[in-house]
């Protein structure tokens, strides 16, 4: 068996625990978080918004999107263990409390509406399954990919593949300064694939139900 998933779950224990303890113990409010996402609404607030860096791809969508995984997600900007010059500007005009209200907010703010999700994702064609299968991905993002088995990992079915093919990327970028990913569990799986099987993957997991959604806050309505 590949030495990567021999070594699987003790990265998952690993990750998990790795966020600071001060960021988990702090508890987020939706109510005060709405009044903190200035900064956040001008991209992940208008439907289909694109980034430019380092290419053009539609950037994620975050309401219905764990907390847990929001704050997870936004410290490793701040700490640079994901690099991206837009983000960092933003993250370090947050302390922790912010983290942790605007996390909850777009947790709150995805379920208005939200579909039911299906236990099991649908199988892909043979090809998908595959890959699938060689990345272990049910193994952290659940067998739906939108009920991940701790809530710091994130939802991922029905998430833009543009997105997801950049992001899954970034987990193969080494040495570059402004751009790229530290995870030792999404680098080893990311650099098993080409990029042409990378984009296949994220084709097929874009086009599951999730409970992922862009919605306008009211400042845009």
């Amino acid at each position: 068996m590949n030495k990567f998933l021999l070594s699987l779950p003790a990265l998952l224990v690993a990750c998990v625990t790795a966020l600071p303890a001060n960021a988990q113990d702090i508890k987020g409010n939706a109510k005060a978080g709405e009044k903190k996402i200035a900064m956040c609404i001008g991209c992940h607030g208008i439907t289909g918004y694109r980034a430019s860096f380092p290419e053009v791809y539609r950037v994620p969508k975050v309401s219905g999107q764990s907390a847990k995984y929001i704050v997870s997600a936004l410290t490793a900007y701040q700490k640079g263990d994901r690099r991206h010059p837009t983000m960092r500007g933003i993250v370090d005009n947050l302390n922790d409390q912010d983290i942790a209200d605007v996390a909850v907010y777009y947790e709150e703010h995805g379920k208005l509406d939200a579909p039911p999700v299906p236990g099991k994702a649908a199988d892909g064609n043979a090809r998908a399954a595959a890959l699938v299968k060689k990345g272990a991905c049910v193994t952290c993002h659940g067998d739906s990919f939108s009920k991940p088995i701790d809530p710091s990992y994130p939802k991922i079915a029905g998430q833009y593949a543009d997105y997801l093919f950049v992001a899954l990327k970034s987990y193969k970028t080494e040495g570059n300064p402004t751009w790229g990913r530290g995870n030792p569990i999404m680098g080893g799986v990311a650099k098993q694939f080409s990029n042409a099987e990378l984009k296949e993957l994220a084709q097929y997991v874009s086009g599951l139900p999730g409970e992922l959604k862009t919605l306008p806050q009211a400042i845009l309505r």
